[in-house]
């Protein structure tokens, strides 16, 4: 399944998405199971979902560091590629790598990867090897030498060796940013070092991964932002925020979003719907009278509100929603992919995971499909 907010691709069962921190259990969103298990089943409110602070998160962890400076992105030598109902890897020109012997398999991140065998989650490295077994009931990527992994419902952190460095404890956690990590237990959110410490005790409501040296928290029912120390910099006033990018984030005030620096300064006027996302690539999701479209750093309207949902540029791409399917945009504008897919991800490493007729499958920024049924 994907998150409706960010566009990434989330594990099934999951109650917020990993990345941009979106609830996926409210009363707007029903979860389901995705394809290969059960048919995908959302139920979309009449309104647009609300679109989150914290989807900065995905832009800053995953796709940031793999934009070169003509936003081609960095491009993944191994392939996530399903034959039927089985995965394995292949390189650019379809080429089997890594046989598809697996039940699910994720991207590669700093070297492995996380993949599914009888029900069971664990490691492979780029050769095929099985570097970490599958005993873990839900797994995710690595992030700086970390990987989150589910035991028992309840979610901890191993190391590259496989051995756990954080127990599975928590009712949730995000990935690790910036040496610190966003836990949540018993219904508040905390934070905790690489090593498991607490450098804040669980007493936020709410709460997002570092970006930029901020994370937004919740606390009395308002938004304001903490570093990576804990310290409280831009106080608890705002109705909603996300978190920063570009050095900016959204904030709502009196039922409308505007823009904020780091410095708490208003730098853009809250002009606009409740659907905002975070900056990326110099432009930023906004939603007026009813329709998304995109802004820049100035507050201009750059590409003009026609669509039905839009979604964080990514390697020069963005996810637009039309005439309900999913399709891809330039930064100009322009539809580069046509909307065939029923959902789809942003491109991280130029591969987007798509879903079509029913089945999961990965594109390239060219549109290039890589499956067989």
């Amino acid at each position: 399944m994907f998150c409706p907010n960010c566009g990434k691709e989330v594990k099934e069962g999951t109650k917020f998405c990993p990345y941009c921190g979106k609830s996926l259990e409210t009363n707007e969103l029903k979860l389901s199971k995705r394809a290969s298990k059960k048919p995908l089943s959302i139920i979309i409110p009449l309104i647009l979902i609300i679109v989150i602070a914290s989807s900065l998160f995905v832009f800053i962890k995953y796709l940031k560091p793999n934009i070169s400076p003509n936003k081609k992105g960095t491009v993944a030598t191994l392939i996530p590629y399903r034959k039927k109902d089985k995965w394995g890897f292949c390189d650019r020109n379809k080429n089997i790598v890594i046989q598809p012997v697996y039940d699910d398999a994720w991207p590669f991140s700093e070297g492995l990867a996380a993949v599914e065998l009888n029900g069971k989650w664990g490691f492979i490295d780029t050769k095929g090897n099985l570097i970490i077994q599958p005993v873990y009931d839900d797994a995710y990527r690595f992030s700086e030498g970390l990987a989150r992994v589910q035991l028992n419902d309840k979610w901890g952190f191993i190391d590259k060796k496989g051995n756990l460095v954080i127990q599975p404890v928590y009712d949730w956690v995000y990935l690790f940013s910036e040496g610190v990590v966003m836990v949540y237990l018993n219904d508040k959110w905390g934070l905790i070092d690489t090593k498991g410490n607490y450098v804040i005790q669980p007493i936020y409501d709410d709460a997002s991964s570092f970006s930029e040296g901020l994370a937004k928290v919740k606390l009395n029912g308002k938004y304001g932002f903490i570093d990576t120390k804990g310290n409280l910099v831009i106080q608890p006033v705002y109705d909603w925020a996300s978190p920063f990018s570009e050095g900016l984030a959204a904030v709502k005030l009196n039922g409308k979003l505007g823009f904020i620096d780091t410095k708490g300064n208003l730098v853009i006027q809250p002009v606009y719907d409740y659907s905002a996302l975070s900056f990326s690539e110099g432009l930023a999701a906004v939603k007026l009278n009813g329709k998304c479209g995109y802004i820049d750093t100035k507050g201009n309207l750059v590409i003009q509100p026609v669509y039905d949902r839009v979604y964080l540029f990514s390697e020069g791409l963005a996810m637009v929603y039309l005439n309900g399917k999913y399709g891809f945009i330039d930064t100009k504008g322009n539809l580069v992919i046509q909307p065939v897919y029923d959902t789809a991800s942003l491109f991280i490493k130029g591969l987007a995971k798509v879903k079509l007729n029913g089945k999961y499958g990965f594109i390239d920024t060219k549109g290039t499909q890589y499956w067989e049924d």
